[in-house]
């Protein structure tokens, strides 16, 4: 089996989440510049819109880079799909759907495919209906989630155990020992999202990235259990809102309408916590700094080699 990086023609094992309608061209161009696998999260996102920033991030990078299109979520799947086969990306993230129909389709255009899933039972669908890589997603990660909430700590190395294709893992992980954990746990390589959006290059709003870095471990709130849709995001004036009007029993159609992308875009975009909400994974405790892309990444991957190094010396005095 090919490592994470040769499947991906990338330098680190290090991958970028779907963003959904905050995705950029910047952001994601420089994950990829930096040796990662920069990815455009479409969400709700028109097509034209897509190809638009499809076209911007190629202005800006050469590298590999990857669309995420959630499956359930985009009113565009068709034109989506033909958008990432019209523009030759050479990956795409598939996620809040069933997989089975798209990924032959992608295939036959050499196009690599990965799948999100959350449990065991979606992880051996996905590898049956022929996914190149798996996305891992615990319920400590930003955004929608599973209502099954397992953990990333529980998932990762049950999951890997049961299927042959590697396993990225995700939610949590925003420096160098959450990677070595990850890979520890079996996992070829980490998907982060929250971790992004404090850095340099990230053009979101400034109190989005001060926010993240002021946060303690127990910022996070996790919306939508209610019904169904279940969200992790920063504890804010407006996730206070949804919280009260959970509590006084919200439907769905009223709570979808809270959370859409345009709420989302609101609190990220222009910095209102009042009026919408941002995104935010339980690894926003970590956070203290605002780096650059570059500086992110390969101070990632020096501290996950530190540790394993450090652990392995640790280790062979317990058994010597």
């Amino acid at each position: 089996m090919l490592h994470l990086t040769e499947q991906l023609n990338i330098k680190y094992p290090i991958i970028q989440g779907g963003m959904g309608n905050i995705s950029n061209a910047i952001l994601t161009a420089a994950v990829s510049e930096a040796g990662g696998l920069g990815t455009i999260g479409c969400g709700t996102m028109t097509p034209d819109q897509v190809e638009e920033m499809i076209q911007e991030t190629k202005k800006r990078t050469d590298k590999p880079f990857a669309v995420n299109i959630p499956i359930t979520v985009t009113p565009f799947l068709e034109d989506l799909i033909n958008v990432v086969i019209d523009n030759y990306i050479p990956v795409v993230s598939l996620s809040a759907g069933n997989p089975a129909s798209i990924i032959p389709r992608l295939h036959s255009h050499g196009i690599k495919v990965i799948v999100v899933v959350a449990s065991i039972k979606h992880a051996k669908k996905a590898e049956r209906a022929g996914a190149d890589l798996l996305v891992a997603e615990g319920f400590e990660a930003a955004g929608i989630n599973s209502n099954l909430e397992l953990t990333t700590f529980t998932l990762i190395p049950q999951l890997t155990g049961c299927v042959d294709i590697p396993v990225i893992a995700a939610g949590g992980i925003g420096d160098g020992k959450g990677l070595a954990a990850a890979l520890m746990l079996g996992a070829s390589g980490v998907q982060i999202g929250t971790r992004l959006i404090a850095t340099q290059e990230a053009p979101f709003h400034m109190s989005y990235k001060q926010k993240l870095i002021q946060a303690s471990d127990t910022d996070t709130v996790v919306v939508g259990r209610s019904v169904g849709q279940v969200r992790r995001i920063l504890n804010t004036p407006y996730a206070n809102k949804i919280v009260e009007k959970e509590n006084e029993g919200i439907i769905l159609e009223e709570y979808n309408k809270m959370t859409s992308e345009n709420f989302h875009v609101i609190g990220a975009l222009k910095g209102d916590f009042v009026n919408g909400f941002i995104n935010s994974g339980q690894v926003a405790g970590l956070l203290s700094n605002i780096p650059s892309v570059k500086e992110l990444l390969e101070n990632m991957m020096k501290e996950a080699s530190s540790q394993i190094q450090q652990s392995f010396s640790s280790f062979e005095t317990f058994t010597s």
